[in-house]
């Protein structure tokens, strides 16, 4: 059961809450109350500002893996770096397969090496840990926070706010700077009860992503995860959990902290990193979602987002008319070039899947996977096509699965045991055939998210499951099957950390940079182009519009093999929307090319203050991926703004800022007035973006005839976000000494 509550409660004791109107307190009293929350205390004691409602934030550690630090490094280098102030860890989980793009991807990985000793920071070598088992077992501590310039940075269980962003953000804490946000509100999430045997973290995750996501119920927020039903949880099981609140679109997470914490600190030989957290007397919360984790039943989130979950058994209950729904969600995404087909997979009222992966910083855990084997020892995954592959989430956690005999069990059962890598969560790794389906213990299963390419016909999917019922599944060949269906033995020996291989293989070295180290850079690392200013006006064509519900930042730029050109700025940029709009690129190269023809067809003189470029409406962009290069590859082939409805995450609408292009928004009654290929002229957009002004009136154009005037709407950004637009991106706001 999951009750969302949209007023104030007041938490009472740990114990109990209730509604703020019932409380005996008053409006004058709230802001005295909220500072009892744990997220309050965090915040405070990072804040660099004089003010708690405009937070200028300083975290105490960073993590970037290798899709982007090479990226955030040549920014922060184009800025003025000379040292990292803070540690910074470069992780290597998602080019892990350097066959993919020739030697781009080890390439990258010895800029990274090279610059972790230039500048003073860790590296973790490919297939060692994902970025945040390992940030989990080495960077983590009660009370601290960390960026990371990945969606997923998420450590709230282990006490550690976790922040994921777009590449900028990491380089402004890289040059001093600060991470600039208003004080947000805090979501209580208040647990009760205790998991019934077969429901697992991901089932609880998924349950709660199915009630929150599509109204926008905790959007940017801080969920403050306390309340009895927590103690009842291994940290293994807080940790998935608390890894996929980044799929229900908050901002962060934080979690009440207790011995079992304190047990995982010592366990990781970080004692000294416990400190108790726990909420004061009474707090004040702007809203609640309450959990009776008795109630939460094995999950599944069919394609294409973690947000449509059933129960296991209320989708085949009604697995004919759910699976329509898809398929014609399917055709009306995709086009009609694409068959895409599930209902064969349902065979009277069984369903059948083709594939299965656990793995990642969600399923890759110790005690997801041995649980797993429970499950799977002594039986049989089956050889008539259906096939599981497992992915520890680090070298420590495959040691200690080597010792307990839960790798061998696997194997025993036909299980393929891998190394730690994020490459099935986004496209790399494990990809299904053409119309199969997989089920995942891992974050996300947005579509191409798998590898499919629907823009050449091919579409595959992913449902999300936890691994206890993936297991499940796998011992019946492939029939969805629910873990609460079978019995299995519970018991997880006790983990045992193996950090001999960090020792042995990571690179540490923070505090002692090495200045005359070289950089190496390999062929396809490439500097950022010179980018335009704002103009005092602005001329936008669409070079695109995206008319479904959410687009997110892979339909933006694609995972998988195109994340081989990150470092390759215009390289990358070859591939923006192209499995979305694939003229994208094309119309916005004509577009960057044709300047003065675009001028002449609305009647302005070439010779005019203004900026020309391309942009892209869609209704909500920017779910999923914390990636930069969503935004920088719009900026370097001549983008200059979004419009939007709505920005479905802040981190997105900071990465477009960051990279100098508006942040426009429009209201839902304008929505069906754009068409690719229209014109917009705004007069005095450079002054309007360093004002307080929100509304801004604008004029749309079509086949050169003026159309209609409309208003577009800017949301409040700081006064450094202001100046960044207006220098055309972040790198020119430094360069330009600001």
């Amino acid at each position: 059961m999951i009750k969302l509550i949209k007023d104030p409660v007041i938490l009472k004791d740990n114990s109990t809450f209730i509604d703020f109107a019932a409380s005996g307190y008053t409006k004058t009293d709230i802001e005295k109350l909220k500072e009892g929350t744990i997220s309050y205390k965090i915040l405070k004691t990072h804040n660099t500002a004089s003010s708690m409602d405009k937070l200028k934030l300083k975290f105490d550690s960073m993590a970037s893996h290798d899709i982007t630090y090479v990226g955030i490094i040549q920014t922060a280098r184009a800025s003025g770096l000379k040292e990292f102030p803070l540690p910074y860890v470069l992780t290597n989980c998602h080019n892990s397969l350097c066959a993919v793009g020739g030697t781009i991807n080890e390439d990258d990985h010895l800029f990274g090496l090279s610059a972790a000793k230039k500048y003073g920071g860790d590296f973790v070598p490919a297939h060692q840990a994902v970025i945040h088992q390992y940030m989990r077992e080495m960077k983590s501590g009660c009370a601290k926070m960390i960026l990371g310039s990945d969606s997923h940075t998420r450590y709230g269980a282990l006490g550690t706010m976790g922040v994921g962003e777009g590449g900028p953000e990491l380089v402004k804490q890289l040059l001093g700077r600060t991470y600039d946000i208003n004080y947000p509100e805090v979501v209580l999430v208040y647990l009760t009860g205790t998991p019934k045997k077969g429901t697992g973290p991901q089932d609880v995750a998924l349950a709660l992503i199915g009630e929150v996501f599509k109204s926008g119920f905790v959007r940017n927020k801080v969920l403050e995860f306390v309340g009895p039903g927590v103690s009842g949880l291994s940290v293994d099981f807080r940790n998935g959990i608390d890894v996929m609140t980044t799929e229900a679109a908050c901002l962060t997470s934080i979690w009440q902290t207790d011995d079992k914490v304190r047990e995982y600190y010592v366990t990781h030989k970080r004692t000294d990193e416990y400190t108790e957290l726990k909420p004061a007397k009474d707090a004040y919360y702007d809203s609640c979602v309450h959990i009776d984790l008795a109630e939460i039943k094995p999950m599944i989130a069919l394609p294409f987002h973690p947000s449509n979950a059933y129960t296991i058994d209320e989708f085949l209950e009604n697995a004919a008319d759910i699976i329509k729904g898809i398929e014609d969600e399917a055709r009306d995404t995709f086009g009609k070039n694409i068959s895409f087909d599930l209902i064969s997979k349902l065979k009277g009222k069984d369903f059948y899947v083709d594939q299965a992966v656990i793995g990642g910083c969600s399923g890759g855990t110790y005690e997801n996977i041995e649980l797993a084997a429970k499950i799977l020892k002594g039986r049989s995954t089956g050889s008539e096509g259906f096939w599981l592959s497992v992915y520890p989430a680090s070298q420590p956690i495959q040691i200690r699965l080597n010792k307990t005999g839960a790798a061998s069990v696997l194997m025993e059962a036909g299980v393929s045991m891998r190394t730690a890598f994020c490459g099935p969560c986004f496209g790399a790794g494990d990809v299904p055939a053409n119309n199969s389906l997989s089920i995942r213990h891992n974050t996300r299963n947005f579509p191409n998210r798998e590898g499919s390419k629907p823009s050449d016909g091919q579409i595959a999917s992913v449902a999300l499951m936890d691994s206890r019922s993936i297991a499940a599944t796998a011992i019946n060949g492939g029939r969805l099957t629910g873990a609460d269906t079978i019995d299995f033995d519970e018991h997880v020996p006790a983990y045992i950390f193996e950090d001999s291989v960090y020792e042995k293989r990571v690179y540490m070295g923070y505090g002692r940079a090495k200045h005359e180290e070289t950089l190496i850079f390999g062929p396809n690392i490439k500097d950022w182009p010179d980018m335009e200013a704002l103009s005092q006006n602005i001329v936008l064509k669409l070079a695109a519009v995206i008319k479904d519900s959410v687009t997110t930042t892979d339909e933006l730029i694609p995972s998988g093999e195109t994340s081989a050109y990150r470092s390759n700025p215009l390289g990358l940029a070859e591939f923006a929307l192209s499995r979305k709009e694939p003229e994208y690129v094309k119309r916005a190269k004509a577009i960057q090319a044709g300047r003065e023809d675009i001028l002449k067809e609305i009647g302005i003189s070439v010779d005019s203050d203004v900026s020309v470029g391309s942009a892209i409406y869609a209704n909500r962009p920017g779910d999923g991926s914390a990636r930069e290069q969503a935004a920088s590859v719009q900026k370097v082939l001549g983008g200059f703004a979004n419009i939007c409805i709505e920005y479905a995450t802040k981190r997105y609408r900071s990465n477009l800022i960051n990279w100098g292009i508006l942040p426009l928004r429009i209201d839902e009654g304008d929505k069906d007035l754009f068409y690719v290929g229209d014109v917009i002229y705004i007069k005095g957009i450079r002054q309007a973006v360093g004002s307080k002004d929100t509304k801004i009136p604008a004029e749309l154009f079509r086949d050169g005839k003026k159309l209609t005037d409309f208003m577009v709407l800017i949301d409040p950004m700081t006064e450094d976000e202001k100046q960044i637009v207006q220098d055309g991106c972040l790198i020119n706001f430094y360069r330009n000494g600001r």
